[in-house]
């Protein structure tokens, strides 16, 4: 299968001279716009939404199916179901999938019916002793979950992977609103087809509008491992994930579940500031649990920053964001994310540095790897900290702070990071840095990912994005670890605790022209005490090939 796949004969580069900004070991449909990932019997699959009549938003998606040995390389099957029956004539909608007793795979899945309400469906594969599970049927009864009194068709959606409590209930959630206010509506079965909705919400916020995709699942609170979605005890917290749809961003509670009561009391509140898993270009992600490793891997949507016209010209768009592994960090206020280790079967022309000191308004290179597919790790160790820029950071807008100080402006400490798919003489150039501020004996890390110059072309959005990193840099290093795919740029900040990714479209910085360079254009100096890069190859990502070989 996949597996077994890296780079072959082609060229290690992924994107012709007509595609610069198709990625390489990014999952893309063939072609084509671009649901819930899970793992089942030595097989991870991957169904995602898909119009197969062309690149853009079509209400009357398929679920189309990919397989993995590995997370990196991909298979794409026929879709698993199509909008053909009564309840999902109009569209197949987004859901998740959940093992059963008896190591039995199900999906809940939203469908929109001859009427375009928003319905629940079950469906189930045809054939367990398929080992890729290549046929789905839908539940003769469907729907098992109709629309509840009061709520609008359009605003009941996207089913989570259910989790079984000690009652031998299974529950799901599902986004919602009502009037602006944020639901996630919270149904019980015994048999995972017959559901009743509980008196109360699991969650509610006035205010956020509809919630999409939700997420519902335990994190450990002494251990980086993941469980399954059904723990709970004592050394786990819960994570509630929304999709805000009115801002395209995914929002994140950590708190304590009760199923006996069925409360869920985050120890955070849903503003537009509260935690993201990204501060980016991130949206409708999902994750499952890996129980051959043991962790929790998330995946997320990162749609296209051109414009439909290009999309159209491309023939795709969207494509998913590298797997993370996620766990809750050691002071238990935030999540932590990381690229999933198996990044390494595609590394390659590893480059390395050590304890390098960059003088204030100095670049540096990064040779010896392919620049436009790369995967960096930086550390910077900063000293004489008290002469950081004094300024209150308090009810300050990191996105907006970070738009108004782009990279070319100097700080003290900052701007310093990396200067990904940039071309020789620095004209186009995605500028991913930190600042260091202090107050009152107190420092704060801004990150910005700064996608002004990151294309000589107009008409794209060329959004610029910023977050504070939780971390105190008296006491540990500032570290970047960056992945760049072509048209994507993934960037994890103090060891995952803050992410942005950004999508650029480079017109010079393209194939082998691109460049990778560390910056410091603040006044003080920083020292690179260690540098990382590798190239990173071409994965074989729904290329068309016999589903049987190993």
């Amino acid at each position: 299968m996949a597996g077994s796949h890296h780079v072959g004969s082609e060229s290690s580069l992924a994107s012709p001279s007509d595609q610069p900004h198709r990625t390489a070991f990014h999952f893309q449909p063939p072609k084509n716009w671009m649901n819930g990932p899970m793992y089942y019997n030595g097989v991870y699959h991957f169904f995602y939404q898909h119009n197969p009549f062309g690149p853009l938003f079509n209400p009357q998606m398929y679920w189309a199916h990919s397989v993995s040995r590995d997370l990196i390389n991909w298979t794409p099957l026929n879709h698993a179901f199509a909008p053909t029956q009564p309840f999902d004539i109009n569209g197949c909608w987004s859901g998740s999938a959940t093992i059963l007793p008896g190591n039995k795979p199900v999906i809940l899945y939203t469908g929109l019916d001859s009427e375009h309400h928003q319905v629940q469906n079950l469906a189930v594969p045809k054939d367990l002793s398929d080992p890729y599970l290549q046929e789905w049927v839908g539940y003769t009864g469907n729907p098992v979950i109709n629309l509840p009194d009061g709520i609008q068709h359009d605003d009941f959606r996207d089913p989570t992977t259910a989790w079984l409590a000690n009652d031998g209930k299974w529950r799901v959630i599902i986004g919602s609103q009502k009037d602006k206010k944020g639901i996630a509506f919270l149904y019980r079965s015994e048999d995972f087809v017959n559901w009743s909705m509980h008196e109360s919400p699991l969650y509610e916020v006035a205010g956020t509008g509809i919630w999409e995709c939700p997420d519902f699942f335990p994190v450990c609170v002494d251990s980086n491992n993941g469980v399954d979605t059904s723990v709970m005890n004592s050394r786990v917290k819960h994570v509630l994930k929304v999709g805000l749809y009115d801002y395209t961003r995914d929002y994140y509670l950590i708190g304590s579940y009760t199923p006996e009561k069925e409360s869920f009391v985050p120890q955070n509140e849903l503003t537009l500031d509260a935690l993201r898993y990204d501060y980016g270009k991130y949206y409708a992600s999902k994750s499952f649990f890996d129980p051959v490793k043991n962790r929790r891997i998330l995946m997320g949507w990162v749609n296209e920053s051109d414009s439909e016209t290009d999309c159209i010209a491309k023939g795709w768009s969207g494509l998913q964001s590298f797997p993370r592994s996620i766990w809750l960090d050691q002071n238990q206020k935030q999540l932590v994310q990381w690229p999933i280790e198996e990044i390494k079967m595609l590394h390659e022309n590893e480059v390395s540095i050590q304890n390098m000191n960059l003088e204030g308004g100095s670049i540096h290179e990064i040779v010896g790897i392919t620049a436009s597919q790369a995967d960096v790790k930086i550390s910077f160790k900063l000293t004489n900290l008290e002469k950081a820029e004094e300024l209150d950071m308090s009810g300050i807008d990191p996105q907006v702070f970070c738009s108004e100080m782009d990279a070319s402006k100097k700080g003290k400490f900052g701007p310093f990071g990396l200067l990904a798919l940039a071309s020789h003489d620095l004209f186009e150039q995605t500028a991913i840095f930190f600042r260091v501020f202090q107050n009152n004996g107190r420092y704060t890390v801004l990150m910005c990912s700064d996608q002004s110059r990151s294309s000589t072309r107009n008409g794209l959005d060329k959004t610029t994005y910023g977050a504070f990193v939780d971390i105190d840099p008296q006491q540990d290093e500032i570290s970047l670890r960056t992945l760049i795919d072509h048209s994507i740029v993934e960037s994890f900040g103090g060891g995952g605790k803050t992410c942005i990714t950004a999508r650029v479209y480079p017109t010079l910085a393209i194939g082998d022209d691109a460049r990778l360079f560390a910056f410091n254009y603040g006044t003080e100096s920083v020292l690179i005490s260690e540098l990382s890069a590798w190239s990173v190859k071409k994965a074989r990502i729904n290329i068309e090939e016999t589903i049987g070989c190993t």
